[in-house]
């Protein structure tokens, strides 16, 4: 068999996986979607937990074995906060609620993600969101897309004409990072138009990639939000890289998404 005719069987069975994940991830935000809109209330970080482990159990429940039958030898990567290079191989690395504080406060940003990840490259992913029923796909050579709709980053050249975003990477981030955060939202807001800070950091990334903003940053790693929206950005003709232009990977300890006409501007102004 040729060389050609390997590479479009990965592709067609890597299409294929896909159209199983998207199923997955909606079966599980259909559960937590049965769980939202009161405000969960708790009085100290171990009740917090509690009810935080909660809503990850109820989508797990569903993604874990779903997944798994997909594909069995597959690795398996569920904490949102873990960051570095994986393991050679396949992974699932699956954020069952992603933003799950704001889904605990009755908010609306709140998704379920899961991407599988070969020799530390994004392949494929699916984003659901509950409330809205929208699900995000993106696979490799194959583009971005929004139910089945085309996704493309923005054309803006201008970041003073820019919508940017950055989130929170960890509740107890370094101090020194929390610092390097403000200074960098400082920065911005002299540089670009408005600038979002929310979590999680995968709903701004989506937003890159359908043109609604124009550039996402983050300092630390988060591997779950950053390989997921990056695949999404990527194919959606985006760019990524650190936040000092240098190429990114898992090990980086900053973030940039961006559309290509102010990929340079963000990087200045990150690198102030």
């Amino acid at each position: 068999m040729s060389e050609t005719l390997q590479s479009s069987d990965v592709a067609a069975s890597d299409a294929d996986l896909l159209a199983q994940t998207v199923i997955a991830v909606r079966e599980a935000g259909a559960a937590l979607r049965e769980r939202f809109g009161e405000v969960v209330r708790y009085q100290s970080r171990e009740e917090l937990m509690r009810a935080l482990a909660v809503n990850d159990d109820t989508a797990l429940d569903i993604l874990r074995p779903r997944l798994t039958r997909l594909r069995p030898e597959a690795g398996w990567v569920e904490d949102e906060l873990d960051g570095g290079a994986l393991p050679p191989g396949e992974w699932w690395v699956v954020d069952p609620s992603e933003g799950n504080v704001n889904h605990l406060h009755a908010l609306p940003e709140w998704a379920v993600t899961a991407t599988l990840v070969r020799e530390n490259q994004p392949v494929l992913t699916a984003v659901h969101l509950p409330l809205t029923g929208e699900t995000y796909t993106a696979l490799t050579g194959a583009g971005a897309h929004l139910d089945g709709r085309p996704l493309h980053v923005s054309r803006t050249t201008d970041l003073g004409l820019s919508i940017v975003a950055t989130s929170q990477a960890r509740p107890d981030e370094d101090e020194t990072v929390v610092r390097r955060v403000g200074s960098s939202i400082t920065a911005m807001l002299f540089d670009a138009l408005v600038v979002r800070v929310a979590v999680p950091a995968t709903l701004h990334l989506l937003n890159v990639a359908a043109g609604r903003i124009d550039a996402f940053w983050q300092f630390a790693g988060a591997r779950a939000d950053l390989l997921t929206g990056a695949l999404l950005v990527t194919e959606a003709g985006g760019r990524i890289s650190d936040a000092a232009g240098r190429p990114w990977t898992p090990q980086s300890q900053s973030f940039l998404a961006a559309a290509p006409g102010v990929h340079a501007e963000a990087v200045s102004t990150l690198s102030r």
